[in-house]
């Protein structure tokens, strides 16, 4: 089964779909693999002019999935790292796409959710839905999405929602930058559609080196701050905190230092 949808027309307009609705779209592997490898073929199409991001069911995304987490801590650090390693390459293939890459945020968004969020141009989502950084109640922390939200926000707001996984909505999602707008529910297509047509009307080849441009003077991501980013959460793995975490979500019970 495909978790990763994608749908062209003849417009140019590419979409990508999380299709795992029953899990609320938590990345997993499978899903995070595919995530990459439809980014980078549509980084590669030259007849795709504008890429849309969005999800199936309630919920944007629930973040990366918990049991793929806890089974990482039967592996060794090395083949640990490589795996959640994943959401990193993933993030950054659509961040390195070429195309102007629009958010739809039907539903809640939690942890990756938010780093699929900021790797978008344009992210327009629904008033009443939810978002958060809920790492450090696990005992983890945002560090594969961490240099993409950043990028996205700035450290001074960043600070605001990076350490302390509260839950906000809506409105502080605009007022802090992680969604450029908020919308009624049923206004949410239409938006999305306005916001399509608006590079549609340009030529595609200045549109792609106006965005690489911006890119270069706003300061881009670096491989660097990935891989320290990847190294930060892999030294985490190894903490007592990150294993009562995820084994008090999984045994329904409040961790040690709720």
């Amino acid at each position: 089964m495909e978790l990763i949808g994608v749908s062209r027309d003849a417009r140019g307009v590419a979409e990508i779909s999380l299709r795992r609705a029953d899990k609320h779209n938590a990345l997993s592997a499978q899903m995070m693999t595919e995530l990459e490898a439809t980014a980078r073929s549509l980084a590669a199409d030259a007849e795709v002019k504008v890429v849309v991001l969005s999800a199936e069911g309630k919920s944007f995304c629930a973040g990366g999935d918990l049991a793929w987490m806890r089974a990482q801590f039967e592996m060794d650090r090395a083949t640990r790292r490589e795996e959640s390693s994943r959401i990193a390459k993933a993030l950054g293939a659509l961040y390195a796409l070429p195309q102007p890459l629009i958010g739809k945020v039907q539903g809640n968004a939690f942890g990756g959710g938010l780093g699929l969020i900021s790797v978008c141009d344009i992210a327009l989502a629904a008033e009443g839905v939810k978002f958060g950084l809920t790492e450090v109640k696990l005992g983890l922390i945002p560090a594969n999405i961490g240099p993409y939200v950043i990028a996205r926000l700035g450290a001074v707001k960043a600070q605001e929602i990076f350490m302390n996984g509260r839950i906000f909505g809506a409105a502080e999602a605009v007022a802090l930058g992680l969604v450029n707008r908020a919308v009624a529910p049923d206004d949410l297509d239409e938006a999305v559609a306005a916001e399509v047509a608006l590079p549609l009307a340009c030529a595609p080849g200045a549109v792609r080196d106006a965005k690489a441009l911006l890119r270069r003077l706003a300061g881009e991501v670096t491989d660097a701050e990935v891989e320290g980013a990847i190294d930060a959460l892999a030294d985490r793995w190894e903490t007592s905190e990150a294993q009562e975490g995820i084994a008090a979500f999984f045994d329904k019970r409040p961790a040690p230092w709720a």
